[in-house]
């Protein structure tokens, strides 16, 4: 008999639950109590809907309140000396992800005499979920420190009246934690730290044993990436020590093959493996094959990263003759944790009928898991269970031959691709005099990177529009309102090149996606991308288009409101990718380089109509990396050629932006070159700089603006702190490429926070206009 199980679930809840919770804690407003109340009741409401849909082993400890790699830091002791105290306390996490915790007296970034500032955040491999990173330092002492864990099997057990569930703890192995953590103090190699980790490691285990638990899942995703030997040691030498413990372990591996590193899993001292059989194909037939017999298998064949329905025939026909010579060492559980798709499909009622007929959020993905497990199991399937599978074969069909998905203009200007140019013909040193010279650019120009607080009342006006209670005009005066009280604000700051604010603007993909054709958009299709924020990425079903100008009519009305530059603000190509529930059916490049037409022809209209500062951002570029880097050649070649395909059509005097925020550079820095942005502005402020390296090692050619403030934590910098960070950077570039701005966008931040913080970026940059000038 196989035995199906869950890699892990969404923990946001149907309607954002957690979200809302947890700010309305952060603001004060309701206490630890309703919090934890709130939370309970959500791993409740999560366990009994895996176990509905048949789920034999529950996983637990997938559930976090910001993050489950901070949940490992905490569990681990391994807190940074900034926010250590005497007794563990959940606000500890918070101020680790956000740089200040409800319990704290308000001040400003430093102003309580030390560094209160965030730990950084980073992707989770290539999703758009972020990960808390641990911070490894000279005194770092692993050691059991937070009992959530324990907390929530107790909780999961008490709930168990007749024993009947079966618990699996999910971990994130101790090779992916050193792996992805950082070094912040610490002098010597981050796997020297692994003879200290794996004894904590062998204490959970212990623990566990004591509670009953049997199996234990631990997440080892860095065997997907090509490891250097001193890595495969180390994973040789951690399940050696914990060989010893008395629980047996499931590796979990996602998003790629093993490659190299299947020889290296097989011999560890493990008791079986999940493997990744959607993002893993290529490998499948070799894992099953080669893995020893005698340890559990578990295929995920149900793709957990995206919203498509499994070919559940074609997943049959893999599976059969593996259960027939694996039997009970056969496993059956969604490719990845679910926690990257939507909760509940059954909640969309005006989804297009035919395209909800092709879709399967978390809920459902569980259950063409259990149609997988029980068409396996029984040796003559029920009338029930057919039907089922026949609806599914059907619906599978269907969308392969649907005309919804094809667009014949769009086909044929694809067929003409090649007689595009895809690259400004002016290098960037001729261009920028002229840039400087139309937009009478000052040395350190300040601007931010294009979104201001979206306020309640600017959310309830959007969806009062998107609810018809209110008319088109009264919507587009509000918004107006809106715009002309961003510009006078900016204006009134000193800052020198503007944007509009964007409160018409959802989210940066999905505003745009609700454009064009080829999308669709779901009510409550939430996502969780890091702590409280939640995006509905929207689904690229067919073919892409731009019907009409999407951004002008805003642009234009605010650059009317003012003498100084206003920027155009789109989103860019791979992001719009990789952002989104994209369509399987075709090359991931072909859908990128349909956007990119689109937003060819939206950067012409902002230049028409004026606009010549125009600003295309691509935070995602870097996180669409293949995960080995034998493979990122070919990513690269198309992703950057899609970003010079909405650009090579402006003059010269168009001074074209980029933003990526998050992202470490190092390895992709000529890439980032040959975009040929003539700016780009990146995160810099939670890494002190660090990540301004890469630009600085690599000589970088174009401008850069570096972050100076993070704007994902409440603080304040100071003038000082900004000033700091500006000379620091003009150490290595010159002044006159520099720019000053924010990390990224002000859209989560409140006015109250963000007038200082900009009062006190453009002091910083003033004062140092002012000694540079003075010096030339």
């Amino acid at each position: 008999m196989t035995i199906l199980h869950n890699l892990g679930y969404p923990r946001i809840g149907a309607h954002r639950e957690l979200k809302f919770q947890l700010e309305s804690y952060w603001r004060k407003e309701t206490d630890r109590n309703q919090l934890e109340a709130t939370a309970k009741t959500l791993r409740q409401q999560n366990w009994q809907t895996q176990l509905n849909a048949g789920t034999q082993l529950l996983p637990v400890n997938d559930f976090a309140y910001y993050d489950q790699m901070l949940n490992m830091s905490t569990l681990l002791g391994c807190i940074p000396n900034r926010f250590r105290q005497e007794n563990y306390d959940l606000d500890i996490a918070f101020r680790m992800a956000r740089g200040q915790a409800p319990s704290d007296t308000p001040h400003n970034c430093c102003g309580n005499n030390h560094d209160t500032s965030a730990c950084t955040m980073k992707k989770w491999f290539d999703t758009n979920y972020h990960y808390i990173v641990p911070e490894f330092e000279a005194d770092t002492e692993f050691k059991l420190t937070d009992t959530r864990l324990f907390d929530e099997i107790l909780e999961a057990q008490a709930l168990d009246t007749k024993g009947q569930i079966q618990l699996k703890p999910v971990l994130i192995g101790p090779l992916t934690y050193l792996y992805l953590g950082k070094k912040f103090g610490y002098k010597g190699q981050k796997l020297d730290l692994l003879d200290s980790l794996l004894p904590v490691y062998q204490q959970i285990l212990e623990k566990l044993a004591q509670l009953g638990i049997e199996w234990v899942q631990i997440d080892e995703p860095i065997l997907t990436l090509e490891l250097d030997p001193a890595w495969q040691e180390g994973f040789k030498k951690a399940y050696q020590h914990l060989a010893n413990s008395p629980i047996k372990k499931l590796i979990a591996t996602y998003f790629d093959t093993l490659g190299d590193n299947l020889e290296l899993i097989s011999q560890l001292k493990i008791d079986g493996l999940h493997y990744d059989g959607v993002r893993g194909q290529a490998q499948l037939e070799q894992i099953i094959q080669q893995y020893p017999k005698d340890q559990v298998l578990s295929l995920g064949l149900i793709e957990g990263r995206n919203i498509w329905k499994t070919d559940l025939t074609a997943a049959l026909e893999i599976l059969k003759p593996v259960a027939e010579e694996r039997g009970d060492n056969l496993w059956i559980a969604p490719s990845c944790s679910l926690l990257h798709v939507p909760v509940d499909l059954d909640l969309e009622q005006k989804l297009n009928p035919e395209l909800k007929s092709y879709l399967s959020f978390a809920k459902q993905k569980l259950n063409e898991a259990a149609l997988l497990n029980q068409a396996l199991n029984n040796k003559q399937p029920d009338s029930k269970l057919q039907a089922a599978l026949t609806e599914q074969a059907q619906s599978i069909a269907a969308r392969k031959n649907s005309p919804l998905i094809h667009n014949p203009t769009v086909a044929e200007r694809m067929n003409k691709l090649h007689e595009i140019p895809n690259q400004r013909p002016t290098p960037y040193a001729e261009r920028a005099p002229l840039q400087h010279k139309k937009h009478q650019q000052k040395l350190l120009p300040t601007t931010t990177i294009g979104s201001f607080p979206q306020t309640a009342q600017i959310r309830q006006t959007r969806r009062a529009f998107k609810n018809a209670e209110i008319d088109e005009t009264r919507y587009i005066n509000a918004m107006k309102k809106e715009i002309a009280h961003v510009v006078e604000q900016q204006e009134k700051l000193g800052l020198d090149v503007l944007v509009h604010g964007e409160p018409e603007r959802n989210d940066m993909v999905e505003y745009f996606g609700e454009q064009m054709d080829g999308y669709a958009f779901t009510q409550f299709g939430w996502v969780q991308s890091y702590g409280s924020r939640c995006v509905k990425p929207p689904i690229i079903y067919g073919d892409v288009a731009r019907p009409k100008p999407m951004t002008v009519f805003w642009s234009t009305y605010a650059q009317s409101l003012t003498n100084r530059p206003m920027k155009g603000m789109l989103t860019g190509p791979v992001t719009m990718l990789q952002w989104s529930f994209v369509r399987d059916d075709q090359p991931r490049q072909t859908t990128c380089e349909q956007i990119a037409l689109a937003l060819r022809d939206e950067v012409q209209d902002l230049e028409a109509a004026g606009i010549t500062i125009i600003q295309i951002d691509e935070p995602a570029l870097r996180e669409g990396l293949p995960l080995k880097q034998s493979q990122w050649r070919a990513y690269l070649d198309w992703s950057v050629n899609a970003f010079r395909l909405c650009t090579s059509s402006v003059a010269d005097s168009t001074q074209i932006h980029t933003h990526m925020c998050y992202s470490e550079f190092n390895d992709i820095i000529q890439d980032i070159a040959n975009m040929d942005a003539d700016v780009i502005t990146i995160e810099t402020s939670k890494s002190h700089m660090e990540l301004l390296q890469a630009f600085i090692d690599f000589n970088y050619p174009n401008e850069i603006g570096p972050g100076v403030y993070d704007i994902h934590s409440p603080n304040i910098p100071s003038v000082e702190q900004m000033v700091t960070l500006i000379e620091k950077a003009a150490e290595s570039i010159p002044i006159e490429r520099l720019w000053v701005n924010p990390d990224c966008g002000l859209k989560t931040r409140g006015w109250t926070e963000t007038l200082p913080a900009l009062t006190n970026m453009v002091k910083a940059a003033q004062i140092l206009r002012q000694k540079y000038n003075s010096q030339n």
